[in-house]
C-alpha cells in the first residue's frame, strides 16, 4: 500500500497563487505516474493532471498554462502550482499514483482549494 499525504490548500482570492504538495510513502520513482484530480461540490472527479516517472507531464486541456506539475524524487513529492485562479477551481484536489488500466490505484484524502472575492 502507498498513503499519500496532500498539503498547501486554503482560501485565495482570484488571480492568486497556490502551490500543492503530495508526499508519498514509497519511492516515486518507481510509480508509473503520478498527479492530481479534483472534486467540486456537486460535480463528478475530474482530471487535472499527471506526470510520468520519466518526467513527462499531462494536463487537462483547459488548464493547460496556468498549472504546472512537477516532481523531486528525492523527496518523494510532487507538486501542482496553480497560477491566475479562478472561481471554478474551488474544489478538494486530490493526489493519485499508480494508473493500472487508465485509472490511478492510490488517492490521498484531499486538500480543499476555495478561490473566492
Amino acid at each position: 500500500q502507498v498513503q499519500l499525504v496532500e498539503s498547501g490548500g486554503g482560501l485565495v482570492q482570484p488571480g492568486g497563487s497556490l502551490r500543492l504538495s503530495c508526499t508519498a510513502s514509497a519511492t516515486i520513482s518507481s510509480i508509473n505516474f503520478m498527479g492530481w484530480y479534483r472534486q467540486a461540490p456537486g460535480t463528478e472527479r475530474e482530471f487535472v493532471a499527471r506526470i510520468s516517472s520519466g518526467g513527462s507531464p499531462n494536463y487537462r486541456e483547459s488548464l493547460k498554462g496556468r498549472f504546472t506539475i512537477s516532481r523531486d524524487n528525492a523527496k518523494n513529492t510532487v507538486y501542482l502550482q496553480m497560477n491566475n485562479l479562478k472561481n471554478d477551481d474551488t474544489a478538494v484536489y486530490y493526489c493519485a499514483a499508480n494508473w493500472v488500466s487508465f485509472q490511478p490505484r492510490y488517492w490521498g484524502q484531499g486538500t480543499r482549494v476555495t478561490v473566492s472575492s
